[in-house]
């Protein structure tokens, strides 16, 4: 069964960036799943954040959250998603998950996605 695993979540200083990663487990690939990253803080719902397309990731989607300071981006033959996050802010602060769901198209609904990590802790804070 596929899994995946999220890694680059750290603490980090506002206005800094952070580039988080979602690697598939060995053998698989992820090329045939549309991606979404979501966060979660502490007493809040689960969020999502950035979303792309299936095989060449031509489609993302991003909302008003994350637009214009965050980047999805994919590459398939690493069996690798990327989640490059600028600018960021103290509320920003969260368990950062990586998500796969058997869809060519983003999707935005939590409840569709088929396999989840384990997630990454990101801090903002001086």
């Amino acid at each position: 069964q596929l899994q995946l695993v999220e890694s680059g979540g750290d603490l980090v200083q506002p206005g800094g960036s952070l580039t988080l990663s979602c690697a598939a487990s060995s053998g698989f690939t992820l090329d045939a799943y549309s991606i979404g990253w979501f966060r979660q803080a502490p007493g809040k719902e689960r969020e999502g954040v950035s979303f792309i397309s299936a095989r060449d990731g031509s489609s993302t989607y991003y909302p008003d959250s994350a637009k214009g300071r965050f980047t999805i981006s994919r590459d398939n033959a690493k069996s690798t998603v990327y989640l490059q996050m600028n600018s960021l802010k103290p509320e920003d602060t969260a368990v950062y998950y990586c998500a796969a769901a058997t869809s060519t198209i983003w999707l935005i609904d939590p409840v569709l996605y088929d396999y989840w990590g384990q997630g990454t802790q990101v801090t903002v804070s001086s």
